[in-house]
Formats: structure tokens, C-alpha cells, sequence
């Protein structure tokens, strides 16, 4: 199993996955630059947010990371916004994106959130049917993401 524990984005473990699941995306990007903005700490301090590490019960290795970020309330009231969710390649499928979903949804809901939304690429597939079956619906975009071709919301 996984078990969820929240870092500073500035951690060295939190950089790391930040620096791979980065050059992952830049990657998928052949034809344009992959804006890459590593986020500020308060951005992902509580309440303002949060970011979560994966760790791997097995062997207590850091596998993947995501956070949640306060920003404009929406039409549902408070909202936070989905970032950086990322597991590391040789982990998926075993439903660990769920479980580190799930907790930073958890904690929206702690902090009152009426909705959570989030941006995506097209070519994220997985990702789309992992927020699809997490109860993510397509909404009309709700910021200038240059990285982002589709978003989702949840209302909480």
C-alpha cells in the first residue's frame, strides 16, 4: 500500500519528485516549451494548501507527490485547485493516484472547500480517467494554464 504524508514544497524529497514529474511533462511537449514553474512554500502551506508525499508502505521510498492550492472561490464557494499530481512510472496502476486524490480532497473538505478543480493535458490519458472515475466532471476553464488543453471540477 501507499501511505500519504504531508512535505514543503522546498523539502529535497519534494523537489525531487517536482524535478522528474517535470522533466516527464517537458517531454510530452515536442512540438512546444513546457512551462515549468516550481511553487512557492506558502502557496502549499496550510490553509492556503498542502503538498503530500506518496510513500511506498514496502519500503518507505517516496513515490509520487500532488498538492492542493487555495484560489478564487468559484460558483461553488471556496476552491482549491489540483497540482503536480504525479507517480512515479513503475507504481501505477495499483491505485495509488486514487488514494493520493482522495487524501487531497480530504483535506479541501477540512478547510471548507466547496469545489476542487484542476488542469490537465490532452495526452495525460491515465490522468483523465483516473479524475473521470474520482467523480471529476469537464468544466470551461478557469485559468491561462499555457500547459493546460482541458479542466475538471468536483463539487464538494
Amino acid at each position: 500500500m501507499v501511505s500519504l504524508r504531508p512535505a514543503p514544497v522546498d523539502d529535497p524529497t519534494a523537489r525531487e519528485l517536482l524535478t522528474e514529474y517535470f522533466g516527464m511533462r517537458a517531454e510530452g511537449f515536442p512540438e512546444q516549451a513546457y512551462r515549468t514553474v516550481f511553487p512557492e512554500v506558502n502557496t502549499f502551506t496550510p490553509p492556503a494548501g498542502v503538498f503530500l508525499l506518496a510513500l511506498d508502505d514496502d519500503d518507505g521510498r517516496a513515490v509520487g507527490c500532488g498538492g492542493i492550492r487555495l484560489i478564487p472561490d468559484g460558483p461553488h464557494g471556496r476552491r482549491y485547485e489540483v497540482k503536480h499530481l504525479f507517480l512515479r512510472p513503475e507504481t501505477r496502476g495499483r491505485g495509488w493516484g486514487r488514494v493520493l486524490l482522495a487524501g487531497l480532497e480530504a483535506r479541501a473538505r477540512e478547510w471548507g472547500a466547496g469545489e476542487l478543480v484542476l488542469d490537465t493535458h490532452h495526452t495525460l490519458e491515465p490522468a483523465g480517467r483516473l479524475y473521470a472515475a474520482s467523480g471529476f466532471q469537464a468544466i470551461e476553464p478557469y485559468n491561462d494554464n499555457p500547459n493546460a488543453t482541458r479542466w475538471y471540477g468536483k463539487v464538494l
